[in-house]
């Protein structure tokens, strides 16, 4: 009988990707939001290098009350009740950025979770019952990320400095 719960738990908790970077990947969805829109000064860019990852990378400027840089992704909704996180497979620069998610890419707030990045490649889980909804840098009081749907992810660097960054994206999973 147990094994027979091992199995429909497998079923249940399949992972789902959400992009696998490849030298043959459409990045067209995949769009540059940085403090421009505010009047800031910051650059970031996004391609794929000759391995077929993805690299964001650019300068955050605090010049014009600028200091952000992100990388967003907007999808088809993906019903993602049956998993709990998100793994990411990334090499950052030893800076630290935010992952945030959206369940509706028209809602004005996003659910965050801040990570750390060392240099080397890393395995990120996110839980989703960790990602806190915030506007504008501001907490909100409505409950955390429920994870059972989402049309957008985004990739954020904010660390209240100038300073140039380097992303390297391999893949995005839910499980």
């Amino acid at each position: 009988m147990r094994g027979f719960f091992l199995l429909i738990s497998a079923i249940f908790m399949q992972q789902i990707t959400v992009f696998d970077f490849n030298l043959n990947c459409d990045l067209t969805s995949w769009n540059i939001v940085d403090d421009v829109v505010m009047g800031g000064r910051s650059a970031g860019d996004f391609r794929l290098n000759k391995e077929g990852h993805g690299v964001f990378s650019g300068e955050v400027s605090l010049e014009n009350n600028g200091g952000f840089s992100s990388l967003r992704y907007n999808f088809n909704t993906i019903q993602s009740a049956n998993q709990s996180k998100f793994v990411i497979k990334l090499r950052g620069d030893g800076k630290a950025y935010q992952f945030r998610v959206k369940d509706k890419r028209y809602n004005r707030y996003s659910y965050i979770s801040e990570f750390n990045t060392s240099g080397e490649w890393q395995t990120i889980e996110i839980p989703f019952s960790i990602m806190y909804p915030s506007f504008r840098g501001y907490q909100l009081d409505i409950p955390n990320f429920n994870g059972k749907q989402m049309q957008e992810i985004a990739f954020l660097i904010a660390n209240k400095k100038a300073e140039q960054f380097k992303l390297i994206i391999d893949s995005i999973t839910i499980e």
